[in-house]
């Protein structure tokens, strides 16, 4: 009896052994390439973790994502690309960067100032994408899919000056990217200047621009509020940030169970990084105090008389043209993105 005992549990074990191997065999381990250093500690980077330990914890531990930090395979303006050839399974991609190949995964940005919060402005890609597979297309033409969401925070502006009405803003320069920004502040009187993101410090330091529009907590993460110390509630609202984008040939070659894991993260993810803007937003405004950093109240309807102007009608006219002639009816979507 103990001889066919032990056989058994032999067997059992060879066959435990071959389970466990066949299982190993099918595992996964993904790539993300970002542009965001490992450190930096923002709301960005901690729900890029987030994510990564929550597709780990709903596979079980079979598929796991190992993501390359800082740029260390493909820079900010070279992640779609990058992505799409299959150098990466995952990444996150700055769409205003790439307003021309995806208008329509912009348009959010076309409509500014933006009534919407960050999780309603997830939410609805997510709609927009799930009603309208031109939006699904257009990222397909890359080779690419749509996995997640990432709007920015509510923006005001920060600025070298004090500014308590559109009056005080007259002639000031400021910096700006895209359609929609130069468009709103040549209407108020201002001078546009375009400068991207990492030569803000310099420009503001330098008195090159008095004014950036900007959150709280990528103003502290970009250390902006060093060199100008007044944040006016400069009611710009949220807009879209990042796609978390998929390669498509691996999201259609993940099996069933992986790709319902990844299409589960999508709402929660945008919920856990809302909520992570913030702690980040509080947390920053709490800093400030002891910064010397005055953050001033503005008129949340000052903006009105601009976004009638005709510079600004003829941006979000450009986007509603452009979404047409790709077959998208766009009266629903632009209802959406006004008051």
């Amino acid at each position: 009896m103990r001889n066919s005992g032990t056989q058994f549990v032999r067997v059992a074990l060879v066959a435990s052994a071959v389970m466990f191997a066949a299982g190993a065999a099918h595992a996964t381990t993904y790539k993300w390439i970002t542009f965001k250093p490992q450190g930096a500690g923002d709301a960005q980077a901690r729900s890029t973790q987030w994510y990564v330990d929550e597709f780990a914890k709903r596979t079980g531990g079979k598929d796991t994502i190992e993501v390359y930090w800082g740029g260390s395979v493909a820079k900010t303006g070279e992640i779609p690309e990058t992505l799409g050839a299959g150098l990466g399974d995952f990444g996150d991609i700055v769409t205003p960067y790439f307003p021309d190949k995806f208008p329509l995964n912009n348009a959010v940005g076309f409509f500014i100032p933006q009534p919407r919060s960050p999780i309603e402005i997830a939410d609805l890609m997510t709609e927009w994408h799930k009603k309208y597979p031109q939006f699904e297309k257009e990222l397909a033409d890359a080779n690419l899919k749509a996995v997640g969401y990432r709007p920015l925070e509510n923006y005001g502006m920060l600025c070298t000056k004090p500014i308590k009405s559109l009056a005080d803003l007259k002639g000031l320069r400021i910096r700006s990217y895209g359609f929609a920004y130069p468009a709103l502040f040549e209407a108020l009187g201002t001078s546009p200047v375009s400068i991207n993101t990492a030569e803000t410090y310099e420009a503001l330091s330098r008195n090159i621009v008095d004014c950036t529009p900007i959150g709280p907590a990528l103003a502290r993460g970009w250390k902006y509020d060093e060199v100008a110390k007044y944040y006016i509630e400069f009611p710009l609202g949220a807009s879209f940030g990042h796609l978390i984008a998929m390669n498509l040939d691996s999201y259609n070659n993940m099996d069933e169970a992986t790709r319902k894991v990844v299409d589960g993260l999508n709402h929660d993810y945008a919920v856990t990084y809302s909520k992570m803007l913030d702690e980040d937003n509080e947390k920053t405004r709490a800093e400030w105090k002891g910064m010397g950093v005055t953050v001033m109240p503005f008129d949340q309807n000052a903006l009105a008389d601009a976004v009638k102007s005709d510079k600004v009608q003829a941006v979000r006219e450009q986007w509603i043209s452009r979404a047409k002639a790709l077959g998208v009816p766009t009266d629903e979507i632009v209802k959406e993105l006004q008051p």
